[in-house]
């Protein structure tokens, strides 16, 4: 939505310019908000970019799909007793700005670095690391599998929610810092580990977890059930028209692929999730947005089992109650005993997590965490000398802007490497 600048004065109008800046708190970045909020005040744009920019690249992005009411507006003093302030907004109105007056991102030295980098993977956390390690002067270069950056913001975020002209518009603007990208460039196919360590000085992995999980669950098997990561990923849907179809599971990828299939022409849509509503992940605006469009919601509800001769025809689910177990900082779902009940369904698609590709992990030969993540130190690095890792790879919450903050604090980690 465009607003006009009486719109987004008001808007700005609205902090408080606290000194104890929770916003900056909440926010994983650690953008300085009210600072940038009160040059917006002041009609000082550029400034209010320029402040922006000390901490995130991603501007127009973050702006439009981060969990605002979970982490920076959530943490808004006015928000206490009323609204809080449209920090989401204010950001993408000044990452769009900068677009339209082709506002460069400033670079911190213009002193060249006789050290080259690669990055594999074109997602929040690769580009991310590549726009600091690039305005501080070093050479960078890019590698990514398909013919465009962007990673999970261009393969797994709808354009309803992101549009590609702003993904591609800011995409250049980083690139405008110097930074070199080889297109079509898959690791472990096109390229090895081996190579890069023998070509760079320091080597920084991106790539994101983009294998949906499974519930291991009788019925996964079946033709019709779906991973929501690989259908947003590849844009490979079946024909929805006059379907039912559930989605398991109650994040933002649950919320984008409902949203999604629902727009493609699906009858009925039914998110399954076997929590309350207070306690799903999605940002709570995604989840009205998809009530709104008329997906339906199964709550403290959890799917047993798929049923079919090949292909899906029905659902069974069971209800659950909410208990507190020590040791845990939310109610667990358990199944209620005998509740159980059969949905006709044709299509299920998976959206309770996901995973980075086993085989490519394990070929990299480093340390992994007993969740199959790879291993980082407190530096980012991993187990092999010079190769460092961040976002989904590494564990990183999976939001855009954690996986932006893994890149620019790994691109520091590295900066530093190097200085020794």
């Amino acid at each position: 939505m465009k607003y006009s600048k009486e719109e987004i004065r008001n808007k700005a109008d609205h902090c408080l310019g606290c000194k104890v800046k929770m916003c900056q708190k909440g926010c994983p970045l650690g953008n300085d908000i009210t600072q940038f909020i009160a040059y917006v005040k002041e009609e000082k744009y550029e400034e209010a970019y320029h402040v922006l920019c000390d901490t995130t690249v991603l501007l127009p992005i973050c702006g439009r799909i981060c969990p605002h009411k979970s982490q920076c507006e959530g943490s808004c003093v006015r928000g206490i007793k009323g609204e809080s302030v449209s920090i989401g907004n204010l950001e993408a109105y000044l990452g769009d700005l900068a677009i339209e007056n082709d506002y460069e991102i400033p670079k911190f030295t213009n002193q060249k670095k006789n050290k080259k980098i690669a990055i594999v993977g074109g997602g929040p956390a690769g580009i991310t690391a590549a726009a600091y390690l690039a305005r501080y002067g070093y050479d960078v270069t890019i590698y990514e599998k398909y013919d465009k950056l962007g990673g999970i913001l261009r393969h797994g975020i709808p354009e309803f929610r992101l549009q590609k002209e702003v993904l591609d518009k800011q995409i250049k603007k980083i690139l405008d810092l110097g930074i070199k990208v080889k297109y079509e460039q898959a690791l472990g196919k096109d390229y090895t580990l081996e190579v890069l360590e023998k070509e760079y000085d320091a080597i920084f992995l991106g790539f994101g977890a983009n294998i949906s999980s499974k519930m291991g669950i009788q019925g996964e098997e079946l033709n019709g059930v779906y991973g929501g990561n690989e259908l947003l990923e590849h844009n490979t849907h079946p024909d929805y028209t006059g379907k039912k179809v559930a989605v398991i599971g109650g994040g933002n990828v649950a919320m984008d692929t409902s949203r999604t299939i629902k727009r493609l022409g699906a009858d009925e849509v039914t998110v399954i999730y076997r929590r309350a509503e207070k306690q799903m992940p999605a940002e709570k605006k995604e989840i009205e947005d998809a009530k709104a469009e008329g997906v339906k919601f199964l709550f403290q509800t959890n799917l047993v089992s798929i049923i079919g001769q090949e292909k899906v025809e029905k659902i069974e689910c069971i209800k659950t109650e909410l208990i507190k177990k020590e040791g845990e900082t939310r109610e667990v779902p358990v199944d209620i005993k005998d509740s159980n009940y059969e949905i006709q369904m044709d299509y299920v698609v998976m959206a309770v997590g996901s995973k980075t590709e086993e085989t490519i992990v394990k070929s990299l030969e480093v340390e992994l965490t007993s969740w199959g993540n790879i291993k980082v130190d407190e530096n980012y690095m991993t187990s092999r000398n010079k190769v460092f890792a961040g976002g989904d790879l590494s564990g990183t919450k999976q939001t855009v802007a954690w996986a932006s903050r893994s890149g620019r604090e790994a691109a520091n980690a590295i900066m530093k490497y190097l200085e020794k």
